[in-house]
């Protein structure tokens, strides 16, 4: 490593990670980006954000008021980043009948078809997408698990859903190919069975008709869709059910990643959930470009070595570093798609547009080039290619976490933006939350199901407690290792 380059990370490392170095394997600490904290090792704690230090460094205090707003603003610009990220899903994934690449020269113009030749419904040009207040944002691929996962979690009262209860959950709320009803994707479409599944999810779903639980459902053998995208887009949510403990959230979060994916695309899973985790410690001083590099990372370190996930982090991250025009991240994009569409390096062979590792590459371009401004981060995964709407929800929510709900309206200039969501969109047999719709709820009612979901893991799996007043929860710091 460059001393130019460790100076770059030292410069990034927030104090917190020193809370946590040594929760990492041995095998985890061979990455040169993990051994950047070891250097720092000397470095005292400090917090000036939703967790705080208290009583000897035995516990970090969150409050539960403040961490329920965090929630709402993840909702909301989970969703902003979906819906607007989908205006250009598929639209460019490196074929010559989709290339060229979309550039920063595309935003504000017309979207282009998909590779299977349909636009959009809610929207013919590339810009960021609203919903207004009376009309709920829609539900998606890239938030209706995770919403099913955070019902079946408080639904069950437990802290750790169980192999059946996740089947039994998937069978319930989701749609088979043979009962979903019929759609329209446009008013001039011909109706059409679908129950928004595709790649592994469909495939697991059908092994769990056959009796599968996982991790069964995303084992080779059964599941040749395991390196999709899948997992990447709906357990974001189990980093943010453990906040401050990514080890807690790996946990919780073992078999639904399993549901869907193995190897690789568990790995890049993980990578997101311990960002989530640890997004509630971040120093709030800092810009948010060094937070969200920070937690990149650190999260880096969850990736096995010589994995082929890590080396894409360290390639991403060396591009963007050695690029003198920051606000060139096009530069990136297409030295990623030669790297590893084209060129088939790192041990991955691309086979589509829903590999979890292109789409993983493309999402840590507009992390790193977004440097923590959402509506930037959002406008360039939008545009990067490939499956684009998944990390734009991905940050989306990230931010929009770390942001707050006010925060949002103000970085997008915006002051109505409706705060509610309905789950039946695409999904099925959730109780009704707000009499006016059918399968409808509101962001505030899913941030305190949330809460009460995190209340119980805190003294279930963390063995942590409440304040007296309750209006914290006292979490003890991590000190062990994740095998």
């Amino acid at each position: 490593m460059g001393v130019s380059r460790v100076k770059w990370i030292l410069a990034l490392i927030d104090p917190i990670s020193m809370t946590i170095k040594s929760i990492f394997s041995p095998q985890m600490k061979s990455t040169c980006l993990l051994s950047s904290l070891i250097i720092v090792s000397s470095l005292t704690v400090s917090h000036v954000s939703l967790a705080t230090i208290v009583k000897d460094r035995d516990f970090i205090k969150i409050s539960r008021s403040y961490y329920a707003e965090k929630l709402q603003g993840f909702w909301l610009g989970q969703n902003i980043g979906n819906w607007t990220g989908l205006i250009t899903e598929m639209d460019k994934v490196g074929t010559q009948d989709t290339l060229p690449f979309y550039t920063d020269s595309d935003w504000g113009g017309e979207d282009l078809p998909a590779f299977w030749g349909e636009g959009v419904p809610h929207a013919q040009t590339i810009d960021f997408y609203f919903e207004r207040p009376g009309t709920p944002w829609g539900s998606d691929d890239d938030t209706d698990i995770e919403y099913m996962y955070g019902h079946l979690l408080d639904f069950h009262k437990t802290s750790k859903l169980s192999a059946e209860q996740i089947r039994q959950g998937w069978l319930k709320h989701i749609y088979s190919e043979d009962d979903a009803p019929l759609f329209k994707k446009f008013s001039t479409s011909v109706p059409q069975k679908e129950n928004f599944l595709w790649v592994s999810n469909e495939q697991a779903r059908k092994l769990m008709m056959r009796g599968m639980k996982p991790p069964e459902t995303s084992e080779p053998k059964n599941n040749s869709k395991h390196m999709m995208i899948d997992a990447q887009l709906t357990t974001e949510i189990f980093g943010l059910l453990a906040p401050s403990r990514p080890d807690i959230a790996l946990d919780i979060s073992y078999l639904p990643i399993r549901t869907v994916a193995k190897n690789d695309s568990a790995w890049i899973s993980q990578f997101y959930i311990v960002m989530h985790s640890l997004a509630s410690t971040t120093d709030a001083s800092q810009s948010f470009a060094l937070q969200t590099q920070s937690l990149a990372n650190i999260a880096s370190g969850f990736l096995p070595k010589d994995s082929t996930p890590a080396k894409i982090y360290t390639f991403v991250l060396d591009h963007y570093l050695n690029n003198p025009d920051k606000g060139n991240w096009e530069l990136t994009r297409d030295a990623v798609y030669k790297r590893y569409q084209l060129g088939r390096n790192d041990e991955y062979i691309y086979s589509g547009p829903f590999d979890a590792n292109i789409n993983f590459a493309a999402s840590l371009i507009s992390l790193f080039y977004g440097r923590g401004d959402i509506v930037e981060t959002i406008k360039i995964g939008t545009l990067v290619g490939w499956d684009s709407d998944n990390p734009t929800a991905t940050w989306g929510g990230l931010l929009g976490f770390m942001y707050g709900v006010e925060g949002v309206l103000n970085a997008f200039k915006q002051s109505n933006i409706s705060d509610t969501y309905w789950i039946h969109r695409t999904r099925r047999n959730f109780p009704d939350k707000i009499p006016s719709k059918h399968g409808e709820d509101n962001f505030l009612s899913m941030a305190q199901r949330e809460i009460r979901t995190i209340d119980r893991i805190v003294i279930e799996r963390m063995k942590g407690r409440f304040s007296r007043d309750d209006n914290y929860w006292l979490i003890p710091k991590l000190i062990k290792k994740i095998p």
